[in-house]
Parts: C-alpha cells; sequence; structure tokens
C-alpha cells in the first residue's frame, strides 16, 4: 500500500514539474516573441511608444497648412490642414501629440537628428528631399502660382515676363526652386516665412511672391492689394507629404492609412475648408 502512495505522488510530482516546465517555456515563448516583435519595430515606432507621443515638427506662417491660432488667449497654439492631419496620425498610434515649430529650413535637420520624430508642413517630396528622409503618400496636390501688387494686375502674361525681377521665396521651399529654374535671371530674395515675403512684396521691395495656390487664394482674401496671376509654373506634378526618417516603414504605413482614411471620407477636404476659414478670421483680427 506504502509503495502504491509512493509511486502516486512521484507521478504527480513529475505531471506537475512537467506542467511548470510548460508554463515557463510557454513564458520564456512569450517573451522572445514579443522581444522579436519590439524588434521588427523601426527605431522610430519604438521611440513614440516609448515615451507616448509623437513630436511633429511644422513651419507655421503658411496658412491654411498651418498657422497660429489668435482666438487662443497666449497665442502660441498652431492650427492648420496640417495639423489636423498631424492629430489623426497621433491618433491612430494611440498617442498625444507634441508641436515643435520652427523655420521651414530646419524640418528636415531636425528629423535627421532626431529633434522631431515627423515634419507635416506641405512638405514636397522631391527627389533631392527624398535622399535624407522618407515621405508617406501625399495628401493634398496643388499648383504653384505667383501673388503680385494689385497696381500690377495684368502686367504679366508668362513666367517669361518676370525676368530679371526681385522674386521673395520662403526659404528652402519648393517656390524657390521653381522661382530659380524657370523665372529667367531671378532675383531672389529667401526669407524665413511667407507673411515676410508678402510683406517684402506689399512696400514694393520685391516684384512677386510664389505661392501654392491654396495658400495663395487664402493670403488673397485677407490682402486686398494683392492680386493673382493665374500664372502657373511649368512641369510641377509635386504636392503635400509627410516626411520621417529613413527606415521608418511601420510608421509611414500608419500615416499612408490615416491619409488613405481621411481622403476617403471626405476630411482632408472638409479639414481645407474649415482651415481656410479659420485662417482668413484669424488674419482679419491682426495685419501681416
Amino acid at each position: 500500500m506504502m509503495k502504491k502512495e509512493i509511486k502516486w505522488i512521484l507521478l504527480g510530482l513529475a505531471a506537475a514539474g512537467t506542467l511548470f516546465a510548460g508554463g515557463c517555456g510557454g513564458e520564456k515563448a512569450a517573451s522572445s516573441a514579443s522581444s522579436a516583435n519590439a524588434g521588427q519595430q523601426s527605431a522610430l515606432m519604438q521611440k513614440i511608444k516609448k515615451e507616448g507621443k509623437l513630436v511633429v515638427g511644422t513651419a507655421s506662417g503658411f496658412p491654411p497648412y498651418e498657422f497660429l491660432d489668435t482666438s487662443v488667449k497666449d497665442g502660441k497654439k498652431i492650427d492648420g490642414i496640417d495639423m489636423k492631419l498631424a492629430e489623426a496620425v497621433a491618433k491612430k498610434l494611440g498617442v498625444k501629440l507634441e508641436i515643435q515649430d520652427m523655420t521651414f529650413q530646419s524640418l528636415l535637420s531636425s528629423i535627421t537628428t532626431g529633434k522631431v520624430d515627423i515634419a507635416v508642413s506641405a512638405i514636397n517630396p522631391t527627389d533631392e528631399r527624398k535622399k535624407t528622409v522618407d515621405f508617406s503618400n501625399n495628401y493634398l496636390e496643388g499648383k504653384q502660382t505667383l501673388l503680385i501688387r494689385k497696381e500690377d494686375e495684368g502686367k504679366y502674361k508668362t513666367l517669361a515676363d518676370f525676368k530679371g525681377k526681385k522674386i521673395a521665396v520662403q526659404k528652402s521651399t519648393i517656390q524657390e526652386k521653381l522661382a530659380n529654374s524657370q523665372i529667367p535671371e531671378a532675383q531672389i530674395v529667401a526669407l524665413a516665412k511667407v507673411p515676410d515675403a508678402l510683406l517684402e512684396l506689399k512696400q514694393g521691395k520685391v516684384d512677386a511672391v510664389p505661392v501654392q495656390n491654396i495658400v495663395g487664394g487664402q493670403y488673397l482674401v485677407t490682402n486686398k492689394d494683392l492680386a493673382p496671376t493665374n500664372i502657373y509654373f511649368e512641369k510641377y506634378t509635386g504636392g503635400a507629404a509627410v516626411a520621417l526618417p529613413k527606415g521608418s516603414d511601420d510608421v509611414v504605413k500608419v500615416i499612408n492609412e490615416v491619409i488613405k482614411e481621411n481622403q476617403a471620407n471626405g476630411n482632408i477636404e472638409k479639414w481645407v475648408d474649415e482651415m481656410t476659414k479659420k485662417a482668413v478670421a484669424n488674419a482679419q483680427s491682426k495685419s501681416y
């Protein structure tokens, strides 16, 4: 009888040992799988998830894409089409959103140095820029045109008519590149912000300011002394995309999903309308 009891006890312990060993193995396997999944994530995705926030770089002063919201007491909130997109991306990632405002020419270097996670600022994904950063799909397309003073309306018929003229541009933008390449002997005045360029135009210090048509339309509403030219730069098929560090394919995938969803449901078109109206109201409360 004693021998049978000992036998059953030993068998029970053996079974328990097997279950315990299986449990440990399962935990180790799960842990290994978790580590493997983490290892498959890009460095950017791991950083975003670890910090619980998405740091977005932008350059305010480019309404309706991004502008300072003067309806906020401290006047430091940045709103616009791009900020709506950034909010949607952060929500999709399940993290908080942090906005860093800077000059446009600082955006790409801020990505490569890790100061910001991504840049959303109506950035055109040119081949040159693709050498240092990756891009999402385009979320908006736009033509590039020029604004002039109201008094010069009808003076210019083609890009060639701007030959040798002073052209104010925002530094490091597609507008600067287009003006240099498509306006003969252009005298380029590169400034930090579009409002700075428009002020030079209004004061008669330059002859024109190249802008994207969506942006130009908004400035025409708030600056009655300016006029459109209905002249467009040639061979321009670019648009606005999100810039981010190379090797961040998983983050690119999430951003592209957000873009596709909000194009399909009409949100991006809605943001363009809402933010244009808000930018106009915003500008009417102050003067550029």
